[in-house]
């Protein structure tokens, strides 16, 4: 095959792709909206297995898929390739949500493990305080009673409770005190509330002031993980350390995240 003959298939690919768009947002075709479906039905899987990695194994890897399909199904209805974003960098963030949604509604975390979670959360906003920089994981240990040994083995056990996207780190609250994510406002730039747009912005910078302050390992994991799209095996491999000891430095690096944002808005938003 020539590199003549890709380009005019890849071409005319991506002309089927734009007449299914065209179909389905100004036809309202059904059977646009199916085949758009199937054609991005690999993002699923995609997403679906990043997020196992991180699971318990009972927790089914269909039902990550049946959760994330609602993502995709939701994300064709609402993209608009006019806001210039990517219509799998849309999807993707969609998927992730409706399955990390999914999950939650099954409330399969064990309350004792978010006790946890939220124990070093809040020691390590604590010696912060204290100390004016991050805590090493030797004086997170010594604070909270534990060998450094046990303090690891405990973020292997939490690990489960960090899973959700940066994007879900930060969530504003309608009057109503319903969740808003951060990417429905970015979506609604004439959003009827201007106020809560401000407060997403600020807390854009607050988060990304946040990442900054990290120490320097804590950062690179989050990212790779996040930002470069790296799965945790493949960050151990560039950093030379085991899958599970990146796992640990991911949960310790989001839930401080957790702790700073969360101080953020107590003192600025009032929440």
């Amino acid at each position: 095959m020539t590199e003549r003959t890709v380009m005019v298939m890849s071409n005319e690919g991506r002309g089927d792709e734009q007449r299914l768009w065209y179909e389905y947002q100004q036809l309202r075709s059904p059977a646009a909206r199916e085949a758009l479906i199937l054609q991005y039905a690999s993002l699923v899987k995609y997403v679906a297995g990043r997020i196992a990695i991180g699971l318990p194994p009972n927790v089914d890897f269909d039902d990550l898929v049946s959760y994330g399909i609602f993502g995709l199904m939701d994300a064709i209805d609402k993209y608009e390739a006019a806001r210039g974003i990517k219509f799998e960098t849309y999807a993707i963030a969609r998927i992730r949500g409706a399955i990390l949604d999914g999950l939650r509604s099954n409330d399969w975390v064990p309350r004792s493990v978010r006790q946890k979670a939220r124990e070093v959360e809040r020691t390590c906003l604590d010696l912060e305080n204290r100390l004016g920089r991050s805590a090493t994981d030797q004086e997170i240990s010594e604070a909270m009673n534990l060998s450094l040994q046990e303090f690891h083995q405990m973020l292997s056990e939490i690990s489960c409770t960090t899973l959700s996207s940066l994007d879900e780190l930060w969530t504003a609250h309608n009057p109503e005190d319903e969740s808003v994510r951060v990417l429905d406002l970015v979506e609604n730039p004439d959003s009827e509330d201007p106020e809560q747009q401000v407060e997403m912005e600020e807390l854009r910078r607050a988060l990304a002031k946040a990442i900054d302050a990290l120490p320097e390992r804590d950062r690179l994991v989050i990212t790779l993980y996040y930002y470069e799209g790296l799965t945790l095996k493949e960050i151990g491999e560039i950093l030379e350390i085991s899958e599970s000891r990146v796992s640990q430095i991911h949960t310790k690096a989001v839930l401080r995240l957790r702790g700073r944002l969360g101080r953020w808005r107590s003192h600025v938003v009032g929440v």
